[in-house]
């Protein structure tokens, strides 16, 4: 597991483009031991076989990878001293039908207040453009608002929150295309989606969600959240203080699922 801190021109690429691919991949141990502990969840529920939203809910073992050492360095590098993770998802896109996660912002969702987050996004698998790869459009986080989303209830999208065509071209979409271990990381306001996956090859990734404590995850924002767009419950997550202090002082860490 080789490691380098990020330097001044990486973390400017990330205020400025809004993601980074740094130079770091997980070793195939660590990397073996999310597929395994993912394929124990998906024995006992196989309806997350495209899309688990809180995976801590169901074993605890995947905080163990929230906790890496580089990976904390990093977040800290880009988001500051203290700081909570607040969620980790499982995007499974299995091959042959893995579905689409149509383009959208993750702050559309999310009751953190003031919005900010920094999503750690590990390859599970090799991702690239064949199997569903995740796709950016570079610098369209920089004017920290939200864009224009509309319901649309697809099938054959992971999410039902969709980013109103007027607000991107797909055209300047960038793929970010991983090894099996490799991570990016990337802003809360920045544009993202991924294809559907119909070749022969699955593309699994897991994020790891670190927020400032300087923000609030607000669990009356969660129930709104949910009741006007439908989207999954937020309110009952719990929260890891990762390093530093809840500089808020107002963050509850006493739920635990």
């Amino acid at each position: 597991m080789g490691f380098k801190m990020l330097n001044e021109k990486q973390i400017s690429e990330y205020k400025e483009n809004g993601y980074i691919i740094p130079e770091f991949q997980l070793s195939n141990q660590i990397v073996d031991e999310i597929s395994e502990l993912y394929d124990r969840l998906l024995y006992k529920k196989p309806e997350f076989k495209n899309f688990c939203p809180n995976v801590l809910k169901y074993d605890l073992g995947f905080l163990n990878f929230a906790k890496i050492p580089e990976i904390l360095d990093m977040v800290e590098q880009l988001i500051g001293p203290n700081f909570a993770l607040w969620n980790s998802s499982l995007f499974a896109k299995p091959a042959k039908n893995g579905l689409e996660t149509p383009w959208h912002q993750d702050g559309e969702f999310w009751p953190i207040r003031p919005l900010a987050t920094c999503t750690v996004w590990i390859a599970v698998d090799e991702a690239n453009k064949e199997n569903g790869c995740l796709r950016v459009i570079k610098g369209s986080h920089k004017n920290r608002k939200l864009r224009k989303h509309n319901t649309v209830k697809n099938k054959k999208f992971t999410l039902h929150q969709v980013l109103d065509p007027s607000e991107y071209n797909e055209n300047d979409a960038v793929d970010l295309e991983l090894k099996r271990g490799q991570i990016s990381l990337h802003d809360v306001y920045l544009l993202h989606g991924s294809k559907e996956n119909l070749s022969s090859k699955s593309r699994r990734g897991m994020t790891l969600r670190f927020m400032p404590t300087t923000s609030v995850f607000d669990r009356k924002v969660a129930i709104e959240l949910t009741q006007q767009l439908g989207v999954v419950s937020h309110s009952e997550r719990s929260l890891y203080l990762m390093r530093g202090n809840d500089v808020s002082k107002k963050n509850d860490f006493r739920i635990r699922q």
